[in-house]
């Protein structure tokens, strides 16, 4: 505890959580309103975390709408306690992350998920043309205090981090004004989860090392691979008693034994080029999340400019890109630059609005007169017209100067 509350420690997490940003907590109390609050108020909680008494306050409940449905639960701790659980975090990671396992890529320094996703086309193409694709069922919601706690034990000495940490599993989150007592769980928002998370599943990690078997873990997705069916199904089943003993359940649904290029690793698949070369692109369903997400920045109801609109479609697309960026499917991306552009023209004609005003517009950008003339007669049919012809009128270089990224470049 000592190390976590040095000063030099202290001052590099103050720098990360500024970095992260975010949301405020319970209290109300926002990442820049922090450091002000640290000169008079840090000596007292730095007293309390020494003499092993800091009680943290319960997160604050954000529920993020998943593509299946579904709703993700996040728990967002106060700035205050960010700081702390970063603090333990950059004290706790670097000796519990030389133990962990090679084949374990998520929320560990020097490793990421493009790492995983190349470690899966390297197994694929060596011939693990099976994989057993594993989905826990609310992982982060069902971690069981009394397991974790067991594990983090058996390397911690210092007891009042390991009390420290066991308040945080157990600090109750606000839901409504009201504050729901946590028994299992750890949740997603404070920067100590993630290494919790891969202090529980190394477990499962170090199991499937003994059995020489070939998988790749990012966080709570695990794929093995091997090289026929049955050996998948046998995997499937060790690895349900491997989590049953985490007190952790496979999610029968969303797992299966099947081939790998008709399933998706972290937004990635797989296909077989010419030449059995195995190469990756976006997962379908990943390509219909990025569809659904352009669909609502490019709302036709926004109400908002032109500038608003292409302002937020670049920070989500030059994000996207970035991610995506080593899919090996050029023409699918050239399609997906074509298909945005068209929903930009849609957004500029609705924006004009009346028959009138798109013709003027029309023809002040060098349309020919029987074009602009045409789009205006049917000026309400958005998605039609922003496919005639007005590619040289709004080319994607004008878009390019608007600074929408091309997806394909």
């Amino acid at each position: 505890m000592e190390r976590v509350v040095e000063a030099g420690n202290v001052k590099a997490a103050l720098r990360r959580v500024k970095q992260n940003g975010g949301s405020p907590g319970i209290d109300g109390m926002t990442v820049e309103e922090l450091p002000t609050w640290l000169v008079t108020g840090w000596a007292g909680v730095r007293e309390q975390l020494l003499s092993g008494t800091y009680q943290p306050r319960p997160v604050r409940e954000q529920q993020i709408p998943k593509s299946d449905g579904g709703v993700r639960k996040l728990g967002i701790p106060t700035v205050l306690d960010r700081l702390i659980q970063q603090c333990l975090l950059q004290v706790l990671q670097p000796g519990f992350d030389a133990s962990f396992s090679q084949h374990s890529y998520g929320f560990r320094p020097g490793r990421n998920a493009h790492d995983a996703v190349s470690a899966a086309q390297r197994y694929i193409q060596e011939g693990y043309r099976v994989v057993v694709d594993v989905d826990l069922e609310k992982f982060f919601d069902r971690v069981h205090h009394d397991v974790l706690m067991g594990r983090l034990a058996k390397r911690l000495g210092d007891k009042r981090v390991l009390g420290l940490i066991r308040r945080y599993l157990e600090a109750g989150v606000m839901v409504n004004g009201v504050v729901v007592e946590r028994y299992e769980g750890t949740p997603q928002g404070g920067p100590l989860s993630p290494l919790l998370a891969n202090v529980l599943l190394d477990d499962v990690d170090k199991q499937l090392e003994k059995r020489g078997l070939c998988f790749v873990r990012y966080a709570d997705d695990c794929n093995v691979y091997v090289k026929s069916w049955r050996a998948g199904q046998r995997v499937l089943q060790t690895l349900r008693g491997l989590y049953a003993r985490l007190r952790l359940r496979i999610n029968e649904e969303k797992s299966a034994v099947d081939r790998p290029w008709n399933r998706k690793f972290l937004g990635y698949s797989f296909w077989v080029a010419p030449g059995r070369k195995v190469k990756r692109r976006v997962a379908p369903k990943a390509l219909e999340a990025m569809k659904q997400r352009v669909r609502e920045i490019t709302a036709r109801s926004g109400g908002r400019s032109m500038a608003a609109v292409t302002k937020e479609l670049k920070d989500y697309l030059t994000g996207w890109k970035q991610y995506f960026r080593r899919a090996d499917t050029p023409g699918i991306f050239e399609d997906l630059d074509r298909w945005v552009r068209h929903r930009l023209r849609q957004v500029q004609l609705r924006q004009w609005k009346r028959g009138t005003t798109i013709y003027r517009e029309l023809r002040r950008r060098g349309a020919p007169e029987e074009i602009a003339r045409r789009v205006a007669a049917n000026s309400c049919r958005w998605w039609k017209n922003s496919g005639m012809a007005l590619s040289v009128v709004l080319p994607t270089r004008y878009y390019d100067d608007l600074g929408v990224p091309r997806l394909a470049s």
